[in-house]
């Protein structure tokens, strides 16, 4: 492996020590000024006459004035001097403040940059299992549908076949659907098909999608949600990372008579602040996931109100616990179908 290069330090901006300098050209120049000023103001006033300047009449204010005229220059140097030394200090503070803005953002870059680079691989990952887990139940159907086909065609090809034979097969009645041939879905399955598959190992999850998909009713279902789980996971937002409270079966099974509103709030039990602003932006600006959500949610709607019938309290309470069922809680609070 190529050894990891350490980055460029970045500079600290108004974070730096600044070093001071106490004489800078500034006020070399401005030295040199008042220096070459008075001692010409020096050289002039010895050459000039300045005999009974105090005794005459006006003396003293022409003596001020004199002073004026050699210290008020001087004093104008070292003002535009100061000045201009201020000006040079607030330069420095600007490029210092800039310097620590570009340091912000670049730890702000890298930081985005390493998050996502630390989340990409999962995100693949589970969208990878997720079709995966899809190919291989259409495959299942593909086989069951073709052999079921010709064991049909097979059947009408030999009308005459020996009348014990068909005294011994199931007599259907015209008009029999392949789905009405198929034995009824088990509980247990259908739970664990809403859960969907934990890995690409979980034989038993697999098992029970692929006949949880031969059911017409719930394969609509599957399908609805695994669409809004794929596209929630474009935002970052799991199922498995999600914790809702946990609702009893009785307030389930009022939901599954018809109760809305307040009396059921409880059951939209996600909490987590991110993921329901997250959820809640993408239903107000994308069509698509908007309407991905309302189509599950009216499927496990009324999914939820046939299985309640002949559900236990405990079979309810593993319902409620699958990947399917929070993301019902979740769109369900956020679409406002617990208020």
């Amino acid at each position: 492996m190529p050894e990891r290069k350490d980055p460029p330090a970045t500079p600290l901006g108004i974070y730096d020590k600044t070093t001071k300098e106490r004489i800078t050209g500034i006020e070399v120049i401005a030295l040199a000024l008042s220096a070459v000023w008075l001692l010409g103001a020096v050289v002039f006033f010895t050459l000039m006459d300045t005999d009974g300047t105090a005794s005459e009449p006006g003396g003293v204010l022409r003596f001020i004035m004199i002073m004026l005229a050699i210290f008020m220059p001087v004093a104008m140097i070292w003002v535009a001097a100061t000045t201009a030394r201020a000006s040079k200090v607030m330069r420095e503070e600007s490029q210092r403040l800039q310097a620590a803005i570009d340091a912000i953002r670049q730890a702000y870059v890298a930081q985005n940059q390493t998050r996502h680079t630390m989340t990409e691989p999962t995100v693949t990952q589970k969208l990878e299992e997720i079709a995966a887990a899809q190919r291989k139940a259409e495959t299942a159907l593909a086989m069951f549908s073709s052999t079921r086909h010709a064991e049909l065609a097979q059947a009408a090809a030999q009308p005459s076949a020996d009348p014990q034979v068909i005294d011994d097969q199931v007599a259907l009645p015209l008009g029999t659907t392949a789905d009405e041939m198929l034995p009824p879905l088990g509980k247990s399955d259908f739970i664990r098909a809403l859960h969907f598959p934990e890995t690409t190992d979980d034989r038993e999850g697999f098992a029970a999608l692929r006949k949880a998909l031969k059911d017409r009713k719930t394969a609509q279902l599957i399908q609805a949600a695994q669409d809004v789980l794929t596209l929630m996971s474009h935002d970052g937002i799991y199922m498995d990372d999600l914790t809702p409270d946990m609702a009893r079966p009785e307030l389930w099974r009022r939901f599954a008579s018809g109760e809305r509103g307040r009396a059921v709030a409880a059951l939209g039990g996600v909490r987590d602040r991110s993921s329901l602003a997250l959820t809640a932006a993408r239903m107000k600006q994308d069509p698509i996931f908007r309407d991905a959500a309302h189509h599950f949610l009216r499927l496990y709607d009324r999914m939820f109100t046939q299985f309640a019938q002949t559900a236990t309290d405990a079979e309810i309470s593993q319902i409620s616990d699958t990947r399917t069922a929070r993301a019902f809680m979740l769109l369900g609070r956020v679409a406002g179908t617990f208020d």
